[in-house]
């Protein structure tokens, strides 16, 4: 099997935590990977954002990542890249066609404007990708798989203060993709549920895939590991440590936890409360970069605040194990990695009761979930696990094999099945439905 998997916005090989990658690049670097590694051949199509990237990356056999060359390399806001469509979608097919050109395997008839007879199916992700996705789809007559990450109409529905809602042009975009994709790929049932209710989807048309973790790389570490990982980081040695690992913008909400943290600190100076903060201005954060730094100054907690550039996963293992709490004060989270990869390392969580979170984090058993962002609620939540040494211990100690429910081969063995289903069901459908002023010879 041949996938064209398209991410448009954000590259798999870009670094978490920095600008508009996070999640999403997790998600795909490790779902094309071991794609790859069950012999499906995946090439990620993404735009091009370095001239030194090259137009073809070969990450390991079986995955690759084309740059596709759509606007300029910098200066690109996201909120600009619906401009940039037609010629993302432009650059993707003239790679194609030449590839089809170049392919033995591949029958002459098939190098056509198009490239048709490439790929067997077509893998979206994100809005933007979806609406590239969909229009490829029809040129080249096979099914269309979509995964959105995040839903504009979810989205607005949790907005943190100073937010700006997705507009409704994004919304109207899910619609058109939600209606013609052959299959919608969700996290949850929770999901399911409510793009159901804000998009009308069809649900015979969902599949829930939930994504993984990588439990070979995140693991508990020893009293010594903790111990060599908080010297590295420049963290006393008997702190209680909070961490926060995430871009750092409104929707993620580290400025809960600072607010939060502050109160706890205040009320317990001998515990030797510590607070890391890991990641880099994304979204409305770039808006204000100092922002955080500004508001631990603000609440008289700059000497108890860490703040930590984004590490790639071989290094950020160590921010969590060097942790003893992991806090995800999100207002809207369609899965919650970073909840699934601190368990897996051993490190009990404290999450907000929002999107998958519920799912991830087992309450009582591997974490706590808090109703709503009241920096007081939240701070009851994190004195309790940093008073009570036992239950913290106890619930990292659970932790891992809750997380060890959720691994990446289960994750990619469920998404095949998904496209078998839409291969088997769709390919004939899809072959039907052409636009109105793309010709196909």
């Amino acid at each position: 099997m041949r996938v064209a998997m398209i991410s448009m916005h954000t590259s798999p090989l870009e670094q978490p935590g920095i600008g508009d990658a996070g999640g999403m690049n997790v998600y795909v670097r490790n779902v094309a990977s071991h794609l790859a590694s069950h012999g499906v051949e995946v090439d990620v199509f993404t735009r091009a954002t370095r001239a030194s990237q090259g137009e073809v990356v070969e990450v390991e056999p079986g995955f690759r990542v084309i740059n596709c060359v759509a606007g300029p390399f910098e200066g690109l806001a996201k909120e600009s890249l619906p401009t940039q469509l037609t010629a993302f979608t432009g650059s993707v097919i003239a790679f194609v066609r030449a590839e089809a050109a170049r392919r033995s395997d591949v029958p002459e008839t098939a190098c056509t404007r198009t490239g048709a007879g490439i790929y067997d199916l077509i893998h979206t992700h994100y809005w933007l990708s979806g609406q590239v996705g969909w229009l490829l789809r029809d040129l080249w007559g096979v099914p269309l798989v979509h995964t959105a990450h995040t839903w504009a109409a979810v989205k607005n529905l949790g907005l943190a203060d100073g937010d700006t809602p997705e507009p409704e042009s994004r919304r109207i975009c899910e619609q058109q993709i939600i209606d013609n994709a052959d299959r919608i790929i969700v996290n949850t049932d929770e999901e399911s549920a409510a793009i159901t209710a804000a998009y009308d989807a069809d649900p015979e048309r969902l599949a829930i895939v939930a994504p993984g973790v990588d439990i070979e790389r995140f693991t508990p570490g020893s009293d010594r590991a903790t111990e060599r990982a908080r010297r590295e980081l420049g963290i006393p040695l008997r702190a209680k440590v909070i961490a926060f690992i995430g871009r750092l913008q409104m929707l993620k909400g580290p400025h809960i936890l600072l607010r939060a943290a502050a109160e706890v600190i205040r009320r317990h100076p001998g515990q030797n409360i510590r607070v890391v903060i890991c990641g880099g201005p994304s979204g409305t954060g770039l808006e204000r970069p100092d922002e955080l730094h500004d508001l631990a100054a603000e609440l008289g907690v700059t000497g108890y605040v860490r703040f930590l550039s984004p590490r790639p996963p071989e290094e950020l293992v160590t921010v969590y194990q060097a942790a003893d709490i992991i806090a995800v004060p999100s207002y809207n989270e369609s899965f919650g990695l970073v909840a699934l990869e601190a368990q897996a390392s051993g490190t009990p969580v404290v999450a907000a009761r929002v999107g998958g979170l519920p799912l991830t984090v087992t309450e009582g058993e591997s974490g706590l979930l808090v109703d709503g962002h009241d920096p007081s609620v939240w701070a009851e939540a994190l004195e309790k696990l940093v008073i009570d040494d036992d239950v913290r211990i106890a619930m990292g100690a659970a932790a891992p094999a809750h997380a060890a429910v959720y691994s990446w081969d289960v994750t990619v063995e469920r998404m095949q099945a998904v496209y078998d289903r839409a291969l088997g069901d769709g390919a004939a459908e899809s072959s039907d439905r052409v636009p109105h002023g793309v010709p196909l010879h």
